[in-house]
């Protein structure tokens, strides 16, 4: 039994609707089957989309359980001692770390006139690290600041990594020393070099 070239036509028309009409048949991407965090669910007894972490997993990279190295605090009190020796490479890593990421708003002594300042873009300027508020804080309050952002100054969690936090909290108490300090803070063998280079 032979079809008629207007049967032939009927089926061609009806393959093509079909085709047309599971092509449109999808999803787009921004409604895609999952579960998005935090929120609830039907399929798990629980009714939780997360599920718990298998007994006996250990965090690796990034447990941060030191507050006083991640936080810059115990008991939620800021630290008054860096939680590592400090050294030349360290305020030398400090001081670039530093003049990349501070010294645009805060200038290269602390004084809070930095360029943006300069520039209008920053008013009123950051505070000098200089003032007796300043000098007298804990370490781990720069350590918050820098981590957490003040005001007008942007978090820089980010870009910097802790250690490098720590190294420019380190110099910035370099910069309160280095222009606050007077001759009796010097070296008894120090200040008869600094005599005669005074005197020439």
């Amino acid at each position: 039994m032979s079809v008629s070239a207007a049967g032939r036509s009927a089926c061609a028309t009806v393959l093509l609707a079909a085709v047309l009409l599971f092509t449109g048949c999808r999803r787009d991407m921004q409604d895609q089957p999952k579960y998005i965090a935090l929120r609830p669910s039907t399929f798990f007894d629980d009714g939780r989309s997360e599920r718990p972490l298998v007994e006996g997993t250990v965090a690796r990279g990034h447990l941060d359980a030191d507050t006083a190295f991640y936080a810059g605090k115990v008991d939620n009190k800021p630290v008054d001692v860096l939680p590592f020796p400090v050294t030349r490479a360290v305020l030398e890593r400090g001081q670039q770390r530093y003049n990349i990421y501070c010294s645009p708003c805060h200038d290269l002594l602390g004084t809070g006139k930095g360029m943006i300042f300069r520039r209008g873009l920053n008013r009123p300027p950051p505070e000098s690290y200089h003032i007796d508020r300043l000098r007298q804080a804990p370490v781990g309050y720069f350590f918050d600041v820098i981590t957490n952002g003040l005001g007008a100054m942007p978090d820089y969690a980010a870009q910097i990594a802790p250690r490098d936090r720590w190294a420019i909290v380190a110099y910035v108490r370099v910069l309160q020393l280095s222009q606050n300090a007077s001759v009796s803070d010097v070296p008894p063998g120090v200040r008869a070099a600094l005599a005669k280079g005074g005197a020439q």
